[in-house]
């Protein structure tokens, strides 16, 4: 199986990996802080669509991200764990939401594309009012499924 990252190994070995390298952790407060992500994350959605309507589509597109970022964190503490890596919370998604069916893998999909066009903007002053709206979008969306799963 590949994982989504196209590389030549499962989901499985990357998500080992990750916890190997300590970049996935165990974590005991986690299951108590869930609740708090999800709001850090509707909070970072409310901003973006504020900067957005105020065509301040960087700052949009970045916030848009974090939304999905404290989403994705609120998930993988309801697991009892915690990231040290943008990168191996994907892959802690993967494995542990898409993996067990609770989660498509587009979603992943969303995260990694809205961290490459946050960095993208963040970095290198790349990004555009289209840009912006599909993060918004993708990040409605995955703070929505987060909810429901978390419900």
């Amino acid at each position: 199986m590949e994982s989504f990252s196209g590389k030549d190994r499962s989901t499985n070995q990357a998500y080992e990996d990750c916890l190997k390298k300590r970049k996935i952790i165990p974590f005991s407060r986690a299951k108590n802080l869930a609740r708090k992500e999800l709001l850090a994350a509707a909070d970072d959605l409310a901003e973006a669509k504020d900067r957005f309507v105020n065509r301040r589509y960087k700052y949009a597109t970045i916030n848009a991200y974090y939304a999905i970022f404290h989403s994705s964190r609120a998930l993988l503490y309801s697991k009892g764990y915690r990231e040290r890596s943008h990168h191996c919370l994907a892959v802690a998604l993967e494995a542990l939401f898409v993996e067990s069916g609770l989660m498509d893998i587009r979603f992943i999909k969303m995260f990694r594309e809205g961290m490459s066009l946050r960095e993208d903007a963040d970095y290198s002053g790349s990004f555009s009012k289209e840009s912006a709206k599909l993060s918004l979008v993708n990040a409605e969306e995955f703070l929505t499924k987060a909810e429901s799963l978390l419900a």
